[in-house]
């Protein structure tokens, strides 16, 4: 086979495969020199929001997922709609994420200290690191040296796996992104953390399918509870339900939960449906220490994806 020839089936490869890969000048000690202050500064901000307001910690964590697995992570979902362009923060899946403002002034503590050195997607990995820490959860070194990128679309958010996919759309998903199967199951782990608005979940609690109106791998009790506060008419905006039962707090409750038929989406459910997943959520309900460790691993692989950021935002509110 001729060298144009393998050349153009690369090409077309990475067209119709968009791969995206571990970006290999990240490293822990990025800024020890530019910012020795950066991680305490950024700690500290994430710490005072959480004070005041519980829900951050959930909310930043699920920020840096959404925003690595759109281009990688570049920062690109903090970026504002402007013009005629729709950003990635008002598509359909980005439109409860919340607290910004956080990053925003995580950002404007770090400039008073280092101006013009750190990345907005840096602060971002670092303030998700911290919602898991401060809600109890393990610790890490996170990764540093990511740039931010300019662009953000809305319609790039189709991308994000739902919480309706089954198991062969969730593995297709994370594989795209150089992710692992127990990277799935390890970072759906970080549900233990959150809310869910009722839409998410409705198709499981109202007219599963022509013969059950409830998903039948639903506990009963738990679909009922669901029910109540989501029925099927419902017309309150932030209605919905926690994720697990200890919602503020990083623990494995997920897990176990999952395996009592009492999880919400059905891409939690989806888990239990191959053998390897199914394995893997009964060894992470069995020992938080051997989910924390698969976490952290996950959680700096995923946050490792290159993204197509080229400099430094100097705001985090820069529109593109």
């Amino acid at each position: 086979m001729s060298a144009n020839i393998v050349a153009i089936l690369v090409l077309l490869a990475l067209l119709y495969f968009p791969i995206y890969s571990p970006v290999s000048a990240l490293s822990s000690n990025y800024y020890d020199k530019t910012c020795p202050k950066l991680e305490t500064t950024v700690t500290s901000t994430v710490q005072k929001a959480t004070k005041n307001d519980k829900t951050v910690p959930a909310a930043l964590l699920r920020m840096h997922f959404h925003d690595c697995f759109i281009k990688g992570c570049d920062g690109s979902v903090l970026l504002a709609s402007k013009g005629k362009n729709k950003a990635e923060k008002d598509g359909p899946p980005n439109v409860s994420l919340h607290a910004f403002y956080v990053i925003n002034n995580a950002k404007k503590a770090v400039e008073a200290i280092c101006p013009g050195v750190v990345s907005c997607a840096d602060i971002l990995a670092l303030a998700a690191r911290d919602a898991v820490t401060l809600s109890g959860g393990p610790t890490w070194d996170v990764p540093k040296g990511r740039k931010d990128g300019r662009i953000s679309q809305a319609i790039d958010t189709r991308q994000l796996p739902a919480p309706t996919f089954n198991i062969s759309q969730l593995k297709q998903s994370f594989s795209q992104r150089g992710l692992s199967m127990e990277d799935l199951v390890a970072l759906s782990g970080g549900h233990t953390l959150g809310f869910s608005h009722c839409s998410s979940f409705q198709n499981r609690i109202h007219k599963f399918n022509a013969t059950h109106d409830i998903d039948p791998s639903m506990n009963p009790s738990f679909a009922a509870s669901l029910r109540s506060v989501c029925p099927a008419n419902n017309k309150a905006k932030n209605a919905g339900a926690t994720l697990d039962s200890s919602t503020a707090t990083f623990d494995n409750a997920y897990y176990k939960l999952l395996l009592q038929g009492k999880s919400v989406f059905s891409s939690d459910q989806a888990l239990l449906t191959a053998p390897k997943t199914k394995n893997l959520v009964s060894k992470f309900a069995a020992s938080q220490k051997a989910f924390e460790k698969a976490f952290v691993q996950s959680m700096i692989k995923m946050s490792s994806i290159s993204g197509n950021g080229q400099e430094i935002r100097l705001d985090c509110k820069v529109v593109n």
